[in-house]
């Protein structure tokens, strides 16, 4: 901007105090710092507005990327279900053959196909016998932090037991001692 140094505004002052007068003066002064504030206020909007419109255009570009982004994804994850619509129709039909009897459609599974009819019953029973005892685990009242610590329901033990139990000892040793 103008550079204003001491001098030349005393030299400005001089010069209006003898062309305006002094009885004016004031007025103009006051008149002249008002119209001094409104241009530094008009300017510093107009600069946030620029500075607005400059963030939002990024966040306009911001946001066009996100979207290609998520377009992209989206479809390869439809893809993907397509593929595994497919291979779980395929799984399902040879299961279903295999289940029928029908070894002409099963084509290069025999080997499958064998396996599910190994299975023997204790083989089943055991897997029975692995889920009952999961589900009970799953499904007991037992917090998950005592479950870990002790591996499992040793025995019944109240609330208020069970905090005396794990509170944090004080230690022996005082300042006082």
């Amino acid at each position: 901007m103008i550079d204003l140094g001491l001098s030349k505004i005393a030299i400005i002052g001089v010069v209006a105090l003898i062309v305006i007068g002094p009885e004016k003066l004031p007025r103009v002064a006051r008149m002249a710092g008002t119209l001094y504030g409104r241009a530094q206020r008009y300017l510093n909007q107009v600069k946030s507005e620029v500075s607005r419109e400059i963030e939002m255009e990024e966040l306009k570009n911001l946001q066009k990327e996100v979207q290609e982004a998520a377009h992209s994804v989206k479809q390869s994850v439809e893809k993907s279900m397509h593929g595994v619509e497919n291979s779980i129709s395929g799984n399902l039909a040879e299961v279903e053959n295999a289940w029928r009897g029908d070894s002409s459609s099963y084509e290069g599974h025999h080997d499958a196909h064998e396996a599910m009819l190994r299975a023997t019953n204790e083989d089943l029973a055991r897997k029975a016998r692995e889920f009952r005892r999961k589900k009970l685990v799953r499904n007991s009242a037992i917090p998950g932090w005592y479950k870990q610590r002790h591996g499992g329901k040793q025995h019944v033990q109240s609330a208020a037991a069970r905090v005396a139990r794990f509170r944090p000892r004080a230690s022996s040793s005082s300042f006082y001692s």
